[in-house]
């Protein structure tokens, strides 16, 4: 059974609904690792939008677990990750009017960049994990780079079993792209992860993946918690990834 990080960056989006102190993202992350979650995931985005900078030390210093700070691959946020030292920094593609993360990383495009980001995390001692697309090629840019962890966007994934309903032959064919890269990660020497969009129906075949070490899962989670709270829907999320 892979791990599961729980994020809980749309708790602090109903905060920032009213900006107010509530609903307090010490308590979710409590309440996240009382479920059984293994890790908790924040994305500190450049606008602030959700998570604040005081939310990352509160948070870390409340739970027991990893703290995995997503983050834009920026000078700015390498340097708040080296002050606040996550167990890991997960680099993300980032855009102001996004909604949400709408693509993997291209590590292929912006290497050189990345090289240095890279490098400058390594040297305060911090692990690094590249969101990335399903691509051999990128794949194969983060082995370059010597990164500890890839984790690969199962979006594609999700959305083809969301209009066809089920597993049908697009979604098999998304799926296969993720097995194939995350092998492909293993390979190089990486961990493989996986995230983005899945939920309580999905998730079980993503889970089922060989070699996958941990699962990324924010949204279906906070949603399912409105109506049975986060620790319950943590765990039923658990038990999701071990239905297959």
């Amino acid at each position: 059974m892979p791990k599961l990080s729980v994020n809980i960056d749309h708790v602090a989006t109903v905060r920032e609904a009213r900006r107010t102190w509530e609903p307090n993202l010490i308590g979710a992350a409590r309440e996240a690792q009382s479920g059984g979650a293994d890790g908790i995931t924040m994305h500190l985005r450049e606008d602030r939008r959700h998570i604040h900078d005081s939310d990352l030390e509160q948070v870390r210093d409340a739970i027991t677990v990893p703290l995995h700070f997503e983050m834009a691959a920026t000078q700015e946020m390498v340097g708040i990750a080296l002050r606040l030292r996550p167990h890991t920094a997960m680099l993300v593609p980032e855009g102001r009017r996004e909604i949400t993360t709408e693509g993997g990383l291209d590590v292929v495009a912006h290497f050189d960049a990345l090289t240095e980001i890279v490098a400058r995390l390594r040297s305060g001692g911090i692990d690094t994990s590249l969101f990335i697309d399903a691509s051999p090629k990128q794949v194969d840019a983060a082995a370059r780079l010597r990164v500890a962890i890839c984790e690969i966007h199962t979006g594609p994934f999700a959305h083809a079993f969301h209009q066809e309903g089920e597993l049908g032959m697009h979604a098999q064919f998304e799926l296969a792209k993720v097995a194939d890269a995350g092998a492909r990660v293993l390979q190089a020497g990486m961990r493989f992860n996986a995230g983005h969009a899945l939920h309580y129906e999905n998730v079980a075949h993503i889970a089922a993946l060989t070699g996958l070490h941990e699962l990324h899962i924010g949204h279906a989670i906070v949603s399912r918690s409105i109506f049975v709270g986060l620790r319950a829907a943590v765990v039923e999320m658990k038990a999701c990834c071990t239905s297959r």
